[in-house]
C-alpha cells in the first residue's frame, strides 16, 4: 500500500507524540531544563530541528526559522496543489496557517479568491512555490503535483494548424465539416493516441476513419466496436475510403469467422469486443499498426478480462483512437480504463488516479474510487492530452432548438391501490435509510414498479397521439420489458407500421430496421429499448421522441436524451403526487 507525503508524516507525527506522552508519564529524573517547564528530549527535539540529534548540544533553533513555523508541535498542517487551468495552480491547505499565507503573499503571480478563500498561482511559479515551503516541514507539509501532471505541462505537441490532411483520401477528407477536420488535426498532433469525445451525431466515426486514412502506412485496420456496429462500419468504409476493397475487409461475427482471419491478411478487420477478449492473440498476431475503438466508455473495469485484450492490442499498435460520445457515464474511475489504452507509460497506477482523481480511500474491502476530486486538474489532463469534445450547440449553431415538454398522466388511469400506493411509499422510505449496498437493489425493485403503474396512462396518450393528423414519425424509448410490450401491443391494435429493436433482436437485422424507418413512409413508428438502442443507430426521419420510461442511471439518460438533432422530445411521468413516484424515479 502507497502512501502519500502528506500521510507519511502524519503517522510518523503521531508514533512521535505517542511516544513523548509515554516518555512523559514514567519518572524520570529531573533535569534543569524540566524544572523550568520544558523537557529536553530527543524526541521533542527531532520536531524543533531538522539536524542529527546531539544529547549535550543546545536547541539549534534559530529565531527565524521558529518565526517562520509557529505551528504546534502536537499536529501537522497538510495540504493540496492541484490544477485550475492549465497556466494556474491553486494551494488548499487543510487549515488556515499564517506562516503559509506569509509564503503566499511574497509570490510574484499570486491571486486570492474570496469565494472559495484559496490562493492560486502561476504555474511558472511552482517550483519558487514548493521551494519555500519545504522548510517548513515536517509542520507543514504541501502535496506536489504529481510527475505525470508535469510530464503533460512540460510536454511539446505539434500545433494541430500545422498538420496537413493531405494524405487522407479525397473522397472522405471532402466531405469532412470544419470541426471535424479539426478533431482529425487533434488527433494527428498527438500521434495518432486519443479519444474523439465529440456529442453524438457529430461524425465521430467520419473523424476516426479520417485518421485511419492518414495513417494508412500503419495498416492493418483493427476496428472493435458494438455487436450491432460491425455492418455499420463496414459499410462506412466501403462508403468513405473506395480504395479498400471489400474482399480486403474481414467482420467477426462468430467464432467460426476466425478461421477465415487466420488464413489471410487483410488491410481491415472489424470485431466485437466479446471475440476480441476471446481470439486476443489470433488478433495480436496480425500486427494492427492502427486501433480505433468505438463507444469505449464500454470499459469501465480495469480488471475485465476484455480491458486486458484491448490493452495488449493498443500497446503493440503505433495509433490508438477512441470514440464515446459519453466517456464517463458515472464517475471519473470510468475514464481511467480509456486513458490507460491511449498512453499507458504516462497514465498513473489505478491507485495513484483513485486518490488523486476519485477521493480514493482504503477501507475493509479494499479501495473505495467512487468519488470525485480535483476535477479542473483533471479536465486539464485529459483536454491537453488524451481528448477533444465538442458540443451540438458549439458547432451546429444553424440547427433549430430543441423543445422538450414534460406530459403529466392521468392519475386517474395509474394502476394501482391503496395497498400498492402505501407498499410503494413504504420502498422509498426504506431505500433513504438503506446501506449502500442495499441501494441498487431496492432502486431497481422501485423502478420496476414505476413501470408497472404507468403503462395504462402511457398507452392512453399514444392513442392520442396517433390519432393527431399532425404526428409524423416518432421514436419511443423505454426500459422495462413489459412497458414495451405493452406499446407494442397498442401499436397493433391501430394497425399501425413500426419497427422495435431490443436486447433480444438479432444484430443482423438491426441495420435493415433502421434503413426500414429512414427510408419508408408507412413505417411511423420505432419502439426502442434505452439500453439495446442507446449507441450507433441513426434514426434522424423522426421528428419526435417519447420517453416512456428514463433510465436510473443518468449517464444512460444523457446518451438517449442528446442523441436527435432535430427532435421535439417529450418526457411521460406521473403527476407529482401518484404514489410519490417522481420523488424517486422519473
Amino acid at each position: 500500500m502507497s502512501c502519500t507525503k502528506e500521510e507519511i508524516e502524519k503517522k510518523r507525527l503521531a508514533a512521535l507524540q505517542k511516544r513523548l506522552s509515554k516518555l512523559e508519564n514514567n519518572s524520570l529524573p529531573m533535569s534543569p531544563n524540566r524544572l523550568q517547564g520544558t523537557y529536553a528530549s530527543p524526541i521533542r527535539s527531532s520536531f524543533n530541528s531538522r539536524q542529527s540529534f546531539q544529547p549535550y548540544a543546545r536547541n539549534s533553533v534559530t529565531n527565524n526559522a521558529h518565526t517562520e513555523c509557529s505551528v504546534p508541535v502536537d499536529k501537522v498542517v497538510t495540504g493540496t496543489v492541484y490544477l485550475i487551468s492549465e497556466d494556474r495552480l491553486e494551494v488548499n491547505p487543510s487549515e488556515f496557517c499564517s506562516p503559509l499565507i506569509n509564503i503566499f503573499s511574497k509570490i510574484p503571480s499570486k491571486s486570492y479568491d474570496p469565494k472559495s478563500k484559496l490562493w492560486n498561482f502561476s504555474i511558472d511559479h511552482y517550483q519558487d512555490l514548493m521551494s519555500k515551503v519545504a522548510p517548513l516541514a515536517p509542520h507543514i507539509v504541501i502535496g506536489a503535483l504529481p510527475p505525470f501532471i508535469l510530464k503533460v505541462l512540460r510536454e511539446q505537441t505539434m500545433d494541430p494548424n500545422n498538420v496537413d490532411l493531405t494524405p487522407v483520401e479525397s473522397t472522405l477528407r471532402n466531405k469532412l465539416l470544419p470541426f471535424q477536420a479539426d478533431g482529425v488535426r487533434f488527433a494527428i498532433a498527438r500521434r495518432g493516441r486519443c479519444m474523439i469525445a465529440d456529442d453524438m451525431g457529430l461524425g465521430k466515426t467520419y473523424q476516426a476513419l479520417a485518421i485511419a486514412s492518414y495513417y494508412r502506412h500503419n495498416w492493418p485496420l483493427l476496428i472493435v466496436t458494438t455487436s450491432s456496429m460491425r455492418e455499420t462500419w463496414q459499410n462506412k468504409i466501403v462508403e468513405l475510403l473506395p480504395s479498400v476493397l471489400l474482399m480486403n475487409i474481414v467482420t467477426l461475427s462468430t467464432g467460426k469467422d476466425t478461421q477465415l482471419l487466420s488464413e489471410r491478411q487483410p488491410e481491415v478487420v472489424i470485431v466485437s469486443y466479446k471475440i476480441a477478449s476471446m481470439y486476443t492473440d489470433l488478433l495480436k498476431s496480425k500486427k494492427f499498426g492502427v486501433v480505433i475503438i468505438d463507444e469505449s466508455h464500454h470499459l469501465k473495469s480495469h480488471k475485465a478480462q476484455c480491458t486486458g485484450a484491448l490493452r495488449a492490442l493498443c500497446g503493440g499498435a503505433a495509433r490508438a483512437v477512441l470514440l464515446s460520445g459519453t466517456p464517463a457515464l458515472s464517475r471519473p474511475a470510468e475514464l481511467y480504463t480509456q486513458l490507460v489504452l491511449i498512453d499507458a507509460k504516462l497514465t498513473p497506477s489505478y491507485t495513484d488516479y483513485g486518490k488523486r482523481y476519485c477521493d480514493g480511500k482504503l477501507t475493509k474491502f479494499g479501495w473505495d474510487m467512487s468519488g470525485q476530486s480535483n476535477l479542473p486538474e483533471l479536465q486539464v489532463l485529459l483536454q491537453k492530452k488524451f481528448l477533444i469534445r465538442r458540443t451540438k450547440e458549439q458547432v451546429l449553431t444553424d440547427l433549430e432548438a430543441k423543445t422538450r415538454e414534460a406530459v403529466l398522466l392521468d392519475e386517474s388511469l395509474m394502476q394501482y391501490s391503496s395497498e400498492d400506493q402505501e407498499g410503494l411509499s413504504q420502498m422509498a422510505e426504506a431505500y433513504k435509510s438503506s446501506t449502500k449496498s442495499e441501494k441498487h437493489a431496492a432502486l431497481i425493485t422501485y423502478f420496476s414498479e414505476s413501470a408497472r403503474v404507468k403503462i395504462p396512462a402511457i398507452c392512453k396518450y399514444i392513442k392520442q397521439l396517433l390519432d393527431n393528423p399532425t404526428t409524423k414519425k416518432f421514436l419511443i424509448f423505454a426500459h422495462h420489458k413489459i412497458m414495451i410490450n405493452a406499446i407494442s401491443e397498442t401499436l397493433d391494435e391501430r394497425a399501425v407500421h413500426y419497427i422495435r429493436i431490443v436486447g433480444s433482436t438479432p444484430t443482423a437485422s438491426r441495420a435493415d430496421l433502421v434503413e426500414k424507418f429512414q427510408h419508408d413512409p408507412t413505417c411511423r413508428c420505432a419502439v426502442l429499448s434505452i439500453t439495446a438502442a442507446n449507441a450507433g443507430i441513426t434514426l434522424t426521419a423522426a421528428d419526435l421522441v417519447l420517453f416512456a420510461e428514463l433510465h436510473w442511471n443518468p449517464g444512460v439518460r444523457y446518451i438517449n436524451r442528446t442523441r436527435h438533432l432535430t427532435c421535439t422530445q417529450m418526457l411521460m411521468t406521473a403527476h407529482s403526487s401518484a404514489v410519490g413516484i417522481c420523488k424517486l424515479l422519473p
